[in-house]
């Protein structure tokens, strides 16, 4: 039997424990079968039994095993990575575009993790099970910049503890369609899955969670701006949704827009810029800062002005 354990975060607050355990293993074990494991009592939150209907709370500690032969064998891989921070904590990556972060359901292979795996060899953390080694927050496949993983459980309760506090500083930059009036501005709207599509997020006034998005321009285009944005929260698709939601969406952006774009680009215009931190074991403040990637300083001078 293979042990799965999972820290609940602030993404699966309110989620009931059958679906999201489910998502949480990638699925890789099907909900029917977790559902059997609930009722048979193999699945335990803080140590206790649950029904499947259970609402999962942040800081949860979920925990269950499964057979051996269903969970796929994550590998190491020799890819490169960009280090803007190490030590025997934790290492801050800077992501290129194009990278999943972790293993998924038919692709196991070529994610952040496979490489952490071979940098880190067997330092990091396991509280997020086998899928997600280290892994204590994540960023879109096409969002590229800082993220913060962890070598050790200690590490990861102390960063996810700032995650949860909404302590931990994190600044992005990205360029949207048209042209933003104000100088800077706060978007606060709940977000939830899309009542139409499950796999798309939207402003949900009803079944949506608590997200703040601070923004300011830093340069005015013909058509675009060029913004950075400051996560107060942190949910799924955060930015690329308030910004739609506000009628300046993300250039590049292919699940939240259907302006066609008029740039080669993969994916929206979104670089995860500034991390600031709490080291977990010296308590002193840490900010790392992710250079722009060239596919992103080249679109900057191309557009007009």
């Amino acid at each position: 039997m293979k042990l799965f354990q999972f820290l609940i975060t602030e993404e699966y607050d309110g989620e009931r424990i059958d679906k999201s355990i489910s998502e949480l293993t990638e699925e890789t074990v099907s909900r029917s079968y977790l559902q059997k494991r609930i009722k048979e009592e193999q699945v335990f939150v803080n140590g206790k039994t649950v029904k499947a209907n259970y609402r999962l709370k942040t800081d949860d500690y979920v925990s269950f095993e499964i057979p051996e032969n269903i969970d796929p064998e994550i590998m190491p891989e020799n890819i490169p990575l960009s280090i803007l921070y190490e030590d025997e904590d934790i290492i801050v990556v800077d992501k290129p575009k194009g990278m999943v972060v972790h293993p998924s359901s038919g692709h196991f292979e070529h994610t952040l993790v496979n490489a952490l795996l071979f940098h880190c060899k067997d330092s990091l953390s396991g509280i997020n099970g086998v899928l997600r080694p280290g892994i204590v927050h994540r960023i879109d496949k096409d969002t590229t910049g800082s993220i913060i993983v962890c070598k050790n459980d200690e590490s990861h309760k102390r960063i996810a503890s700032q995650l949860k506090e909404h302590t931990i500083v994190r600044k992005y930059r990205a360029i949207c369609y048209g042209v933003l009036k104000d100088d800077e501005g706060t978007i606060n709207a709940p977000i939830g899955r899309d009542k139409k599509d499950r796999k798309k997020m939207a402003v949900n006034e009803v079944n949506g969670k608590n997200a703040i998005t601070h923004y300011r321009v830093l340069e005015r285009f013909r058509e675009y701006t060029y913004i950075e944005c400051r996560l107060e929260t942190g949910r799924t698709h955060q930015i690329r949704v308030h910004m739609a939601s506000i009628g300046h969406p993300l250039l590049g952006d292919e699940v939240y827009t259907n302006r066609k774009c008029p740039y080669q680009l993969t994916g929206q215009t979104l670089h995860a810029y500034i991390l600031g931190f709490v080291h977990p074991r010296s308590n002193e403040y840490i900010e790392t800062t992710a250079p722009l990637p060239d596919y992103f300083e080249k679109l900057l001078k191309k557009l007009p002005k």
